[in-house]
């Protein structure tokens, strides 16, 4: 057994230090107002970014689902865990991510752990950057490759990273975040796309949050840049670095451009994606090449040794993906509340950082404060919880604010003139 005082002194180290975590109970769907201790409340802490998860034509489809398919899948799906719905929905992804094949996973953070496990090990390399997601880091450590870290968004380092280990014996792997989830800024990837291209170094990337926000069809980040790779088969958006010209402009430029021919260049092994976020349901993905997916079939161990995902969560997912290419209007509306939000709140003297999509840090350094104005907050009826270490570097906590469709203007204009009255 653990040694209890061990246990204790922990939790109250954590208690001490303003890093002490603990859960909330929702008590109703998500959405722009939830309940909380028995109260509707204003959140502003959902990844919901389409209004999707509790979208009638969504829980139609996973109603539907559970009345033919059941809920549990029952096995692993290379037992008997894989079903027609599953088929369907890797299909789906495939034609929304061009590319020639995609592959379902429980989780994000499982998708994660299958490919980057299955692509690299001991006596490899990968190189990623400082704010990636946890499961990215984790995925590296059980690979058993050796983790480089360079600073956040800098190509430069990342490149000189890349050189130094050029003649070592060993595969390379650049992963990173397209969108990074704390900070809400894009990764540069056209140059790190340029990187990888000319040093024969794989590239894996985590659009989670940039899949049904960015891009002319909603796919992310890499089809907003034009960036190919093995297996892909339809035509993508070939749009300007965004952060060439002023990160509103630019990230506007990743809905509004109608997509065109690409030219095949510098490309993608591998794109990990959610079903959890813009899409509102559960699950993850990666998009590749058919072969990629077939490695991943018989190496990634998140996949060989996990439940299916329920044939309902992927049926819900399949009328997501339709809503998400029917109605572009609902990415360009999450994208324009976020550009008139953190106007409010660099108006109002807030510290935003370098966001540039619905995810907005409001940074204010120590984890008492962050909690302290989530708490005031939440007396004025606004759910947004703090963030600490670490999941964020110390001295960097914050409130994230995480936007949807469904806010309005007069949401933004209420939680700005909250946090103005809370910051006394």
């Amino acid at each position: 057994m653990p040694d209890p005082d061990f246990i204790r002194a922990t939790l109250t180290d954590l208690k001490a230090e303003g890093l002490y975590r603990q859960l909330v109970a929702i008590g109703s769907a998500a959405g722009p107002h939830v309940m909380v201790g028995g109260r509707v409340v204003l959140q502003f802490a959902s990844n919901n970014y389409l209004g999707l998860a509790n979208d009638l034509r969504v829980r139609e489809a996973a109603a539907e689902a559970v009345k033919r398919w059941g809920w549990g899948a029952g096995a692993s799906r290379l037992l008997s865990g894989h079903t027609e719905a599953h088929a369907a929905l890797e299909a789906d992804l495939a034609a929304f991510k061009h590319t020639e094949a995609a592959l379902v996973f429980p989780t994000g953070y499982m998708a994660n752990l299958g490919v980057i496990t299955a692509l690299v090990g001991r006596g490899d390399f990968v190189f990623a950057d400082r704010a990636n997601h946890a499961s990215i880091v984790d995925a590296i450590k059980l690979s058993g490759a050796q983790l480089i870290r360079y600073p956040h968004a800098d190509v430069d380092a990342a490149a000189q990273a890349i050189k130094k280990h050029a003649g070592l014996p060993g595969r390379r792997m650049l992963v990173t975040d397209t969108v990074f989830s704390m900070d809400g800024d894009l990764a540069p990837l056209a140059a790190l796309a340029d990187v990888c291209a000319g040093t024969g170094t794989m590239l894996v990337l985590d659009e989670a949050h940039a899949t049904g926000v960015l891009g002319a069809t909603g796919a992310g980040l890499a089809e907003a840049v034009g960036l190919g790779g093995e297996g892909v088969r339809s035509p993508m958006c070939k749009a300007p670095d965004p952060l060439a010209s002023g990160v509103a402009e630019g990230v506007r430029s990743l809905t509004d451009r109608a997509p065109d021919p690409l030219v095949p260049g510098p490309g993608v092994l591998a794109s990990v994606g959610t079903l959890s976020k813009a899409l509102g349901g559960i699950g993850g993905f990666v998009a590749a090449s058919r072969e990629v997916c077939d490695l991943l079939v018989n190496r990634a161990r998140p996949f060989i040794y996990s439940t299916a995902l329920p044939a309902a969560a992927c049926e819900a997912a399949r009328a997501a993906l339709r809503i998400v290419r029917e109605e572009p209007e609902r990415r360009r509306r999450v994208l324009d509340l976020a550009d008139r939000l953190r106007a409010l709140l660099r108006e109002n003297g807030f510290d935003t950082g370098a966001s540039a999509t619905p995810i907005i840090p409001i940074l204010v350094g120590e984890p008492e404060r962050a909690l302290a104005l989530a708490a005031a907050l939440l007396e004025q009826g606004i759910f947004c919880p703090a963030i600490r270490p670490p999941t964020v570097p110390r001295g960097t906590s914050r409130l994230r604010v995480s936007l949807t469709a469904e806010h309005t203007d007069e949401d933004l204009t209420r939680l700005v003139e909250a946090l103005v009255r809370a910051r006394g």
